[in-house]
């Protein structure tokens, strides 16, 4: 599927053509925006699931084309293994089979991540990711491999896609080599989460794999280079509060209204620098209170923002137009 046939906010179900290689299974396809879930918080720093199904009716109306839940954004590593089936199982529960669910299962522990996705399995999840293990991390491509093929035991036959974000986990394997040795060694692999800026491997790996592997990209404010790059479907964290702008981004680009599309990924990048001048994440849940989705504070070891923070970083989303051109 060609960049030319992307449309915003729409999903194509597990696709049915077969792949080049017989033992290989059919694809799931993901195309559009994929929201990166917050986890909501109380003020005491306790699961909420209250705000849950707000969140997933307004993102669902807003034309998301699935959720990816406990993620970096859903603070997923700060939670524990019980918090994390609870986040799961709410997200699976409050979506109701409207759009695909994947649940992030990455772990330092191999095996708690395959119970993990054990569990995503059994609740009813769409599909699972990982990241790989940070703490020992492995040290070849091979042994990244063996890993992830451990995990996806836990879940047979559920569509597995890697989390590459090589600037949080320190696993930096260059990815067309992985892909290449994953087509041979590990063609059950569904895709791979991109989150890293290196366009020209995103590139490579789409121009090599795309019969092979879906690949998602990862990096909001570069959304356009990635779609220039041959990106059909894209997971993250501001397609929560302003999933207009890239709506009409996405649709500009595939009308070849190049000027507006640039345009409109400058507006996503002087958001994401108003707020960046802040611990992201912590202005990100301020930002989802501003456009009335509050989710409470995040988790140590990150802090809120104070209060003169949040009133200058809503000053400066105002001056920005924010307000205006997020929905």
């Amino acid at each position: 599927m060609n960049s030319d046939t992307m449309k915003a906010g729409m999903f194509c179900n597990q696709t049915t053509e077969p792949l080049p290689k017989s033992q290989e299974p059919d694809r799931m396809q993901l195309e559009g925006l994929v929201a990166a879930t917050f986890t909501p918080f109380t003020a005491e720093g306790k699961l909420d699931q209250e705000p849950i199904g707000t969140m997933v009716d307004t993102l669902i109306a807003s034309g998301m084309a699935g959720l990816y839940v406990n993620g970096s954004t859903g603070e997923g590593v700060s939670l524990t293994g019980r918090e994390r089936r609870q986040m799961a199982e709410a997200f699976v529960e409050a979506v109701a089979g409207r759009i695909p669910v994947i649940v992030q299962v990455g772990h330092n522990s191999v095996q708690e991540s395959r119970e993990l996705a054990e569990h995503a399995q059994e609740i009813g999840a769409n599909a699972i990711s990982a990241t790989p293990p940070t703490y020992f991390k492995p040290a070849s491509i091979e042994l990244l491999l063996d890993s992830l093929r451990e995990i996806m035991q836990g879940a047979q036959g559920l569509p597995f896609y890697y989390y590459h974000i090589p600037r949080i986990t320190g696993v930096d394997f260059d990815l067309h080599a992985l892909l290449s040795q994953a087509a041979k060694d590990l063609p059950e692999l569904n895709g791979v989460k991109y989150t890293a800026q290196s366009i020209h491997e995103f590139q490579a790996c789409r121009a090599h794999f795309a019969d092979k592997f879906d690949l998602l990209y990862g990096c909001d404010e570069m959304l356009l280079s990635g779609l220039g790059a041959g990106a059909n479907g894209a997971v993250g964290s501001t397609y929560n509060f302003a999933p207009g702008l890239y709506r009409r981004m996405i649709e500009a680009f595939r009308q070849g209204e190049n000027e507006a599309a640039r345009e409109l990924q400058l507006l996503s990048v002087e958001m994401v620098q108003a707020f960046v001048r802040y611990p992201a994440l912590p202005a990100q849940k301020a930002i989802m209170e501003m456009v009335g989705m509050p989710i409470g504070p995040p988790r140590l070891p990150w802090r809120d923002l104070t209060t003169q923070e949040k009133q200058t970083l809503e000053g400066d989303l105002k001056k920005l137009g924010f307000f205006e051109w997020r929905e």
